[in-house]
């Protein structure tokens, strides 16, 4: 009887810390009616009608228009309707808490790890992945952190019950953290004197990899077989790099491989390189905008403000939340890119920082990213401003058409803690 019982607290204890329960597979067509719809591909449109059946939009338009409504009909007169967010460069699933070594499985021993798979290892009932659906989140890249090459991200969405279904497109890339030219300790900045040479092992391992996939493989390589797809394209390569010199210089690596799908990740100083970057069409995912300059001599606003200088350049912008805290953070994606328009973007520009923009970087813009017929149905209802955290409530939320949970650990206690408030 006394092992029943602790049976029973064990089972009681892991249901509790489970996730919300995903939603079932869409059954019935389901009409929003009367919602100022923003597209995310910098059209919005007042009093729309929004339509959609079996995961897919089926009519984006004018709620003018004499269509007979279909299914469960949503009145959002008043309110706003938004793709869901996606964020990039994000560790989500793969860290519960950073101080219990076994939940944390962001980064794999070695330096070159190519064939490691982050998806693999995405938890799926993480309660720190589910906070962010109140916000608008719907969608991530999964990335491995720490060595040169870490290894191969995948994208998924944030309703599952494991990887399997979360997977929107697996290993879609490859991920390279390039050398730093300069560091910087305790405020005091420094030559990287090892640059070069490290440098010249990343062009050393690529050419090895080359050799090997045009040779005879008589022994299997599985790290230079996870290369493959950046060689022929079917993969993007994304270079982690922020210094001027390091970005040219990895431009210059990309092109003397032949490696036509890159992304710059983080971008520090990609103002200096923008005539570079338009060149060879490179687009750029951001690091976390609310962050302080790098240098001294920056402007303090620099952070706020390089979404525009790139984004009026021509540039294809994404916003990520890496860095301290950054599973947390993440939530904060939408008001990031608000912090965009504070400083220069018109509200359509800073939602597609992280909507079509984003999709189109990840390689996902055919089904995700904006409101658009045939799209997924992958979207939000919010009271107001979504890029504003005092008015982006969140009323409604689907991924692929499926009405999901907006309950979360955080909202049971904001219930719980608000009553005693009201006392």
């Amino acid at each position: 009887m006394k092992k029943l019982t602790i049976y029973i607290f064990i089972l009681s204890i892991f249901i509790g810390f489970a996730q919300q329960t995903p939603a079932p597979k869409q059954n019935k067509a389901i009409t929003i009616e009367g919602a100022t719809a923003h597209l995310g591909n910098g059209k919005v449109i007042d009093n729309a009608l929004i339509m959609f059946e079996n995961g897919k939009i089926t009519y984006m338009g004018s709620a003018l228009t004499k269509i007979a409504r279909k299914g469960e009909i949503i009145n959002a007169k008043g309110k706003h309707v938004y793709p869901g967010f996606i964020v990039p460069n994000s560790t989500l699933g793969l860290v519960e808490i950073d101080a219990v070594r076994a939940s944390d499985d962001d980064a794999e021993i070695g330096n070159w790890n190519p064939n490691i798979r982050s998806l693999i290892a995405y938890n799926a009932e993480s309660r720190v992945v589910e906070s962010m659906r109140p916000n608008g989140v719907l969608l991530g890249q999964i990335t491995p952190r720490g060595a040169r090459l870490t290894g191969t991200s995948s994208i998924v969405q944030f309703d599952a019950w494991n990887w399997e279904d979360a997977a929107v497109k697996a290993d879609d890339a490859v991920h390279l953290n390039w050398p730093q030219n300069f560091k910087q300790r305790r405020g005091v900045v420094s030559q990287n004197k090892e640059y070069k040479t490290q440098t010249l092992k990343i062009h050393e391992y690529f050419s090895n990899a080359k050799a090997y996939l045009n040779g005879s493989k008589a022994t299997t390589h599985l790290p230079f077989e996870a290369l493959s797809g950046v060689f022929n394209g079917s993969k993007k390569l994304f270079i982690h790099v922020d210094e001027e010199k390091g970005i040219i210089d990895a431009v210059s690596f990309s092109q003397k491989h032949k490696l036509q799908n890159i992304v710059i990740v983080g971008g520090y100083q990609a103002e200096n390189t923008i005539d570079l970057l338009k060149k060879h069409n490179i687009p750029v995912v951001l690091r976390r905008v609310h962050s302080l300059p790098n240098l001294d001599d920056n402007d303090y606003d620099l952070p706020f403000k390089l979404a525009k200088t790139l984004t009026n350049a021509g540039i294809t912008v994404a916003l990520e939340t890496s860095g301290d805290m950054e599973r947390m953070n993440t939530r904060n994606l939408p008001f990031y890119a608000g912090t965009t328009v504070a400083h220069g973007l018109t509200k359509a520009q800073a939602l597609q920082l992280i909507t079509l923009n984003a999709a189109k970087i990840l390689g996902i813009d055919e089904n995700y990213g904006s409101l658009e017929n045939g799209k997924s149905a992958t979207l939000f209802i919010s009271e107001g401003d979504a890029l504003d955290m005092k008015t982006n409530k969140i009323s409604y939320a689907f991924i692929d058409g499926r009405s999901i949970s907006l309950e979360t650990h955080q909202t049971k206690l904001w219930k719980r803690y608000s009553k005693k408030l009201e006392k």
